[in-house]
């Protein structure tokens, strides 16, 4: 049995309507809309309780699905279960986004459970190798997205960045903690004197030794009209470890805006 610890956004409805009979954990505070499953309420200080709750649910799979932010603890509220892992909480969220994702994982599997990602729920989220949509990349452009992975493999070990944008070998910006949206938006009021001509790739893929159970990058509409926005010529994501929300939209603005969209 499958429960969905559900974040915001639309994955979680998505994971959720495509697995039938499973359990909707609506977790206090986290605006996640719940498409009609059974529902488990919980609470970030109450992860003992939750626990429980789910193996009385007979849940043996969970799947974190959906952005969450960083919870602010209420430490009169914490049950005995998560008042025992809070030292290593408040060490984990020294170390980084990853690792905090890490000991999550980590605290579900000693409790008994086994934890799925929405792309092994959900195969069809992520894409196989090759062209996706829109026209063939040029040479140049493959080149800019060697560059941006060169990259974001570099400043992986660091916590940072799941994408770049490099135009003619300039690397124009990378994702921090603001998000990708906000990167392109910043590439957009870049001085386009500055791209040497060269209009520019997104590259989008995890960071090295990410736990894409938990943590998997994601492109979707809003994606493609923010790189059309900022003049680039295409996108490039990992396969198998991108997930391409809302596909057929994508794809099809990808199509409109003249963007390639690859798999690489």
């Amino acid at each position: 049995m499958l429960a969905v610890i559900a974040g915001e956004g639309d994955l979680p409805g998505l994971v959720v309507r495509a697995q039938s009979g499973c359990w909707f954990v609506r977790v206090e505070g986290v605006p996640a809309v719940n498409p009609g499953a059974p529902e488990i309420a919980a609470r970030f200080e109450r992860l003992g309780q939750l626990c429980d709750d789910l193996r009385t649910a007979g849940v043996t799979t969970l799947c974190l699905a959906g952005a969450m932010r960083r919870p602010a603890l209420d430490p009169m509220a914490l049950d005995p279960a998560t008042m025992a892992l809070a030292p290593r909480i408040a060490a984990a969220m020294r170390a980084g986004d990853d690792a905090l994702l890490r000991l999550v994982v980590r605290f579900f599997e000693e409790q008994g459970f086994a934890v799925a990602g929405a792309h092994e729920v959900v195969p069809d989220l992520v894409a196989a190798p090759g062209w996706l949509a829109g026209p063939d990349p040029a040479a140049g452009d493959l080149a800019d997205a060697d560059r941006a992975e060169a990259i974001l493999a570099a400043l992986g070990p660091l916590d940072l960045g799941q994408a770049a944008v490099v135009a003619e070998g300039l690397c124009l910006g990378i994702e921090t903690v603001q998000g990708t949206d906000f990167l392109l938006q910043t590439v957009a009021r870049t001085d386009p004197a500055l791209r040497r001509g060269a209009r520019g790739v997104l590259v989008k893929r995890p960071k090295p030794g990410q736990d894409l159970r938990v943590d998997l990058p994601a492109i979707g509409p809003a994606t493609v009209a923010g790189a059309a926005a900022a003049g680039l010529a295409g996108i490039a994501i990992a396969p198998g470890a991108v997930m391409i929300l809302d596909r057929e939209a994508t794809l099809a603005a990808a199509e409109a805006a003249g963007l390639f969209l690859i798999a690489r």
